[in-house]
Formats: structure tokens, sequence, C-alpha cells
């Protein structure tokens, strides 16, 4: 591995360890931000930096459809 993928490897490891911080998960649950949404992206991201397009896919399909259902729910939420 070249020495710019290790440090694309490097800065998402530590945005893992940030998400996995009960105060920045505290922080972004006040946002609304779920935490294990924020990684599943974040993995589907690492994929596709490491060419597994398949899983690149799967991964940032999967977080598009579970963010855009939880924005359907918490709209039925609010009052109009």
């Amino acid at each position: 591995m070249t020495k710019p993928l290790e440090e694309l490897d490097d800065v998402l490891a530590d945005l893992e360890t940030l998400l996995k911080n009960p105060d920045v998960g505290a922080a972004l649950a006040d946002k609304g931000v779920n935490t294990s949404l924020a990684m599943l992206a974040m993995d589907g991201l690492a994929a596709y930096l490491h060419a597994d397009k398949a899983k690149a896919v799967e991964d940032c399909a999967h977080f598009a459809e579970e963010v855009q259902s939880r924005m359907r729910t918490s709209a039925k939420d609010k009052p109009s």
C-alpha cells in the first residue's frame, strides 16, 4: 500500500475512534445523527477507497435507505 493510502486509512481509523467516543456520540445524537449509521457510511467510503465497489454500493445503499426511512418516520412525528 502506498503512503497516501495509508494516510487515508489512518484518517478513517481516527474517525472511527471519534465516532465510538461517548461524548461525540452524545453530541451527534443531540443533532439526530445515529453513530452506527455514520460508521456504516464510513465503511462504504473505506470500501470505495480500497476499490471494493460492491461492498461500497451495499454499505452506501443501506445507509441511504436507513436515513431516508428515519426521515420519513421523524417527519410523521412533527406537527404540520
